[in-house]
């Protein structure tokens, strides 16, 4: 057969990600004494659009500490953050929407975003519109906090990640309809060559697995193991589960 789609993207070529436009990565300060010992103090300057980033980035100017400077960074822009806001980041910071603390600083129940997953790794989770993390429960003797991530799984950190006070904004994004195909060919067209989608089931024998056969069907197991070779790994791959899932929401 041919190479299947998933097999061509890893070439890159026109598979590319589309950031010529892109405003620059979105992540804390890099973690330094001011924050571990007790805050610094930037303002928000604007609230931009990154294209292909569904939430607002906040650019934040601080006071370089060590040298003569303003540092500029780019920040998730918390839902209810605007221009000419004091942002505050470090241990002795307060609980407000906006500001930058670690966890070990939030009470139980504090909703929060941007959270580092290491220390000093300036920010991995609950990153897109919308979204948010909540701190579970902390355990002062280990040091670490159980917080809930956006999908509803637990997860247990260490307690001097980071992250911001807030929920993302830009939230109730996908509450609109696309309505026509020109939305999400517009939609994509900032992110990356990935939209439309030809359905294996519609393609041909030597293009797809999926493919071939007088009707659309699969013809095999929809599941494929984790270490199926490339070109075969398509469908669900390494399912524990397959259907729609019934029963209401566990938290």
């Amino acid at each position: 057969g041919k190479q299947i789609r998933g097999q061509r993207k890893g070439r890159g070529s026109v598979f590319k990600s589309h950031s010529k436009h892109r405003k620059g990565p979105v992540k804390h300060r890099a973690l330094d004494f001011a924050e571990r010992r007790g805050y610094i103090k930037g303002v928000v300057k604007d609230i931009i659009h990154d294209p292909g980033r569904g939430a607002p980035i906040a650019r934040v100017h601080f006071r370089n500490p060590y040298k003569y400077g303003i540092d500029k960074m780019n920040f998730l822009a918390a839902e209810g953050v605007y221009t000419g806001q004091f942002i505050f980041c470090g241990v002795k910071a307060q609980l407000k929407i906006g500001n930058i603390l670690p966890l070990s600083s939030m009470p139980e129940g504090a909703i929060i975003c941007n959270v580092e997953e290491k220390q000093g790794d300036r920010g991995k989770i609950a990153r897109a519109s919308g979204n948010y993390a909540s701190v579970v429960s902390h355990n002062l003797d280990e040091g670490v906090t159980r917080i809930r991530l956006p999908s509803g799984a637990k997860k247990i950190v260490k307690s001097t990640c980071r992250a911001m006070v807030g929920i993302v904004g830009g939230g109730g994004r996908l509450d609109k309809p696309m309505l026509k195909a020109g939305r999400a060919y517009h939609k994509y067209k900032a992110k990356r060559n990935c939209w439309p989608k030809v359905r294996g089931v519609a393609m041909n024998p030597v293009e797809h697995p999926h493919g071939g056969g007088n009707h659309q069907h699969i013809g095999k197991a929809s599941t494929a193991k984790r270490d199926s070779p490339p070109g075969a790994k398509v469908g669900l791959i390494a399912a524990r589960r397959t259907g729609r899932i019934t029963g209401g929401s566990k938290d």
